[in-house]
């Protein structure tokens, strides 16, 4: 187990969960004639943690300026967003301290303006119904259009479900792909950071397997009510398009520092370690917990609906499979099991996708962060919570190409295959019913 002294220096170094570490500045607001934010010649640095000095001055940086900022770090590497003035002065120091680094992006503006090629609008020609392809990242009014799609083609197999609305008035949308039997419910969700764009990727090409592959799945697939929400903030994501492609919170609030962490404003521990109580910070847990219209169709959707076996909450980036709790380094009860379910699937994904994928619990593995889906999932009843951190392992970062995004959304499918497999021959006194 990682040693209280290490733990310390990653929570003080990161102070954030779940793959999205901190992240690029706050957006200002833009007006209508303003051009989106533009990272030309921002850059990506492997930072080598070998002693107290480097983490030292790496605490430093992300507290004195806005130029700089933490992506990942496991304790021994951090990644470190530049912004272009920045990059001479910090070079500068890490030469006097004897840092070691490499330079992972050199120019982050041109990943990004690299990332999403438009698609030839001709492929559409012969299509009908939807514009999901999986070959290129699509805007909220495309993912909504396949869900509505698939409910109304398959209305046997799926139900539209809107749970809530967002800050910005957007509907939260949930598939339900049921066979209509007393089945195990499991819930999947993406794009709660709006700057991890292949999560919802992933988690609408999961959808798409489900349902156009229904009558081909096993047995153990075909027994299970699964509710899907692609996206958890729709704001984000579309602001993420529009104006600033490294935003990570929702949209709520005014002025110069909008925004609150969805995955830091959960009810269990909210507050805690991890957190900030700036509004002008990445990981600003709100004003209170479920003070957000998008946990608090979660938690009031919870409340009505049947208790569920799993929660799957699909992130970016790192290649970790994640399991409770977030909010400190203690343990559940059950963590073993926990542990076997994630090292299985690992061992699958590697098998069939040839990347390996670190498991464990997320203040362990990671750093300690609170108010988390996940942890308020397993709080809750719900028997295996995971939070999957998808690819890569930092040469993109958050700007994953789109060429990515089928390979990656394979590991998310097996993944999540694995966890039904477990959910359906769990035995049947395990904590969560079946129900309808």
């Amino acid at each position: 187990m990682t040693s209280i002294l290490n733990i310390c220096a990653v929570l003080l170094l990161c102070v954030a969960i779940n793959g999205d570490v901190y992240g690029a500045p706050p957006a200002r607001e833009l007006n209508a004639e303003e051009e989106p934010v533009k990272y030309n010649d921002a850059q990506l640095w492997r930072v080598d943690l070998d002693d107290e000095n480097a983490k030292e001055i790496l605490r430093g940086l992300e507290s004195e300026n806005d130029e700089t900022s933490i992506w990942n770090s496991d304790g021994k590497t951090a990644d470190l967003f530049l912004k272009r003035s920045a990059i001479e002065d910090v070079r500068q120091q890490f030469k006097v301290n004897n840092i070691s680094y490499s330079v992972v992006v050199d120019d982050l503006q041109k990943k990004i303006d690299e990332e999403n090629p438009k698609e030839d609008e001709s492929q559409y020609q012969n299509r009908s119904g939807h514009r999901m392809t999986w070959t290129s990242y699509h805007r909220t009014q495309d993912i909504y259009g396949f869900m509505e799609y698939l409910a109304r083609t398959y209305p046997q197999l799926c139900r539209l479900l809107t749970i809530g609305a967002s800050v910005e008035n957007r509907p939260l949308k949930v598939l339900r792909i049921s066979n209509g039997r007393k089945n195990r419910n499991i819930w999947i969700d993406g794009g709660i950071h709006s700057r991890e764009w292949i999560s919802p990727a992933s988690v609408t090409y999961i959808i798409n397997d489900l349902v156009t592959n229904w009558s081909k799945l096993p047995a153990y697939i075909q027994n299970i009510n699964w509710y899907i929400q692609p996206l958890v903030n729709p704001d984000g994501y579309e602001f993420t398009h529009t104006s600033n492609r490294l935003w990570r919170k929702n949209r709520s609030g005014t002025g110069n520092c909008r925004g609150v962490d969805l995955n830091r404003n959960y009810g269990y521990r909210w507050g805690g370690l991890g957190t900030s109580p700036n509004p002008c910070s990445d990981i600003y847990c709100g004003p209170g917990p479920f003070s957000e219209p998008e946990t608090r169709a979660h938690r009031d959707f919870f409340q009505s609906a049947p208790l569920f076996f799993a929660f799957l909450t699909f992130h970016s980036y790192g290649q970790y499979i994640l399991y409770p709790w977030g909010y400190a380094t203690e343990l559940p009860a059950d963590h073993q099991q926990l542990h076997q379910l994630g090292l299985r699937a690992a061992q699958e994904i590697q098998r069939y996708g040839q990347v390996a994928y670190r498991v464990g619990s997320s203040a362990i593995l990671l750093y300690p962060a609170a108010g988390g889906s996940d942890d308020w999932a397993k709080s809750i009843g719900v028997k295996y919570a995971y939070t999957p951190e998808l690819r890569d392992t930092g040469r993109h970062g958050f700007v994953l190409p789109a060429n990515l995004i089928i390979p990656t959304a394979r590991d998310a499918l097996i993944f999540t295959r694995v966890v039904a497999f477990y959910v359906a021959t769990a035995a049947k006194d395990v904590n969560a019913p079946e129900s309808n």
